[in-house]
């Protein structure tokens, strides 16, 4: 009998784990510890040894390795399979690191947790569900119409149709006899993912940034596996907003910021107005209400007591014009407080976007599902 931790480590309290007993009679003890590891990495933002400390921790309690397989070998075990690497610290000593393999590592797993076992597709292409033109055939025939290429005309089914409608003897194959095949578009997709690095993502005792990144984490390796044709853009906003890598998501963490919603939407629009994809949305994860601005001579308008109707009017205008630029807006809310349910309502409103209140347990499903949902769109031309 092994343990695996479902770790919720409150940053701010470190209140510690949440254990759950699971049969592993298959697992190597490298591959038990790893999975624990990789969460616990996640957790610390990076930092191996927090990570490695957290674990010996938990090695004590829960006595999750043996005399003949250590801490200390699973560490040099990391260091051979290429998971970690020395390097030289700050302070002039050396220390060790994870490397792009782990982050890599990190990301399958989060989408291994959130998503499920999702079987990845060769092409990254997803079939829309509704017909149009494109290059999947469905088996179903409609009549010719004028512009229709020449290619999609089913010869075969449209010779049935002359012989039918005009007889052997006078054969004749005129326009109503040709029918086309119905073909699926498969769809491409540009997704701005905005994180919300404000303080109060962790504040109260509760850890919600680290299940913000875990699903930033899952949703960019389901894209890049299954998806490669589709873009994703992940963005961070507090006082200011700026884009970050793939590969820097393990090791995002919160700042003392307020909640610039203003800044993380006008750089989420400039990022889609380059992506030449027909498809274009941005995914919102936050917790709290808009709360900070920049002016134009560089200051910052903040204001954390309440809804500040100048902030929030400068929401509902940021909404409209992705309205008008033809991109929706779905907002994850990890709080249920009703005057930010409102706010949420009134922003929703002005895009004709989606809003899903919900804790942090389900977060990672509803993105999922909202992501599958919006490709599923037919583009003509």
């Amino acid at each position: 009998m092994y343990f695996y931790a479902s770790m919720k480590k409150k940053i701010s309290t470190r209140k510690g784990f949440v254990f759950k007993k699971y049969e592993a009679l298959t697992q190597s003890p490298f591959k038990i510890l790893f999975d624990i590891f990789k969460d616990l990495i996640t957790h610390t933002s990076g930092d191996f040894d927090e990570a490695i400390d957290w674990l010996r921790q938990l090695d004590v309690e829960y006595k999750l390795t043996t005399p003949e397989y250590t801490i200390d070998d699973f560490i040099e075990d990391l260091k051979n399979k290429g998971y970690i690497r020395e390097e030289l610290r700050p302070n002039g000593k050396k220390g060790n690191a994870i490397t792009a393999k782990t982050e890599r590592a990190i990301r399958q797993q989060a989408l291994d947790q959130i998503f499920g076992q999702i079987k990845r597709s060769g092409s990254g292409n997803h079939k829309s569900k509704n017909p149009g033109i494109g290059d999947e055939h469905t088996g179903d025939f409609r009549n010719y119409q004028f512009g229709d290429a020449l290619d999609k005309v089913s010869m075969t089914e449209s010779l049935r149709n002359a012989q039918i409608n005009n007889g052997i003897s006078d054969f004749r194959l005129t326009e109503d006899d040709l029918v086309v095949e119905e073909t699926l578009h498969k769809s491409q997709m540009s997704t701005v993912l905005m994180i919300d690095i404000s303080h109060s993502m962790i504040l109260y005792g509760e850890d919600r940034i680290t299940p913000a990144k875990k699903v930033a984490m899952a949703l960019a390796e389901l894209i890049t596996t299954r998806y490669p044709k589709d873009t994703l853009d992940i963005l961070v906003f507090g006082n200011d907003a700026w884009t970050i890598k793939i590969k820097d998501l393990p090791y995002l963490n919160v700042g003392p910021y307020h909640t610039n919603t203003v800044a993380g939407l006008q750089l989420a629009m400039d990022l889609l107005r380059r992506k030449r994809n027909t498809n274009k949305q941005i995914f919102m994860i936050t917790d709290g209400k808009p709360s900070c601005l920049r002016l134009s001579d560089g200051q910052y308008y903040k204001d954390s007591n309440g809804l500040n109707p100048y902030i929030t009017n400068k929401c509902y205008a940021m909404a409209q014009q992705a309205r008008k630029l033809h991109i929706p807006i779905t907002t994850f809310m990890i709080a249920q407080d009703d005057y930010l349910m409102q706010f949420v309502e009134e922003f929703t409103k002005a895009n004709q976007g989606k809003a899903f209140y919900t804790g942090i347990k389900g977060l990672g499903e509803m993105i999922f599902e909202d992501y599958e949902t919006n490709r599923k769109k037919r583009i003509r031309g």
